[in-house]
């Protein structure tokens, strides 16, 4: 009877853990499982039910539970303002030569100069943006 007791609790907190994401519930959840396991096989008391539930919850939550938040507890890095435009495809508007020309990136319109000075890009040529120097991208005829 104890064990189906432990199985239920084992299912609700990992269940819980849905709702938080820290990682707590769920290592709780599966030391009342293992308990559960444990009460079974073993027919045991109560209170070794309780020591075999601290032991595993001690060991996942100070053993396991901090290289899952290390491995899965960062969101990826999301590239915002110029760095969002780094490898983006950009228009040419007006001849972009070493010393002037214009680009659309993003809906909006830049100052743009090649990658490499001796290179020239016309009107409508599709360029890739390589990096923002300032208010500049500077561009180049990519794949």
């Amino acid at each position: 009877m104890a064990a189906i007791v432990w199985l239920v609790a084992g299912v609700l907190l990992a269940a819980a853990e849905m709702l938080t994401g820290d990682l707590t519930l769920l290592m709780l959840g599966a030391a009342a499982l293992g308990t559960a396991g444990a009460s079974a096989a073993l027919d045991t008391s109560v209170v070794a039910d309780a020591v075999i539930f601290g032991v595993i919850s001690l060991l996942l939550l100070l053993g396991l539970r901090p290289m899952l938040r290390r491995k899965y507890g960062a969101p990826p890095m999301i590239s915002t303002n110029v760095d969002a435009l780094l490898g983006k495809e950009a228009l040419v508007l007006e001849q972009v030569g070493a010393h002037a020309g214009l680009v659309k990136l993003g809906g909006e319109t830049w100052t743009a100069r090649p990658m490499d000075p001796a290179e020239v890009y016309e009107p409508g040529t599709t360029v890739s943006v390589w990096k923002i120097d300032g208010a500049t991208a500077v561009v180049w005829k990519g794949p």
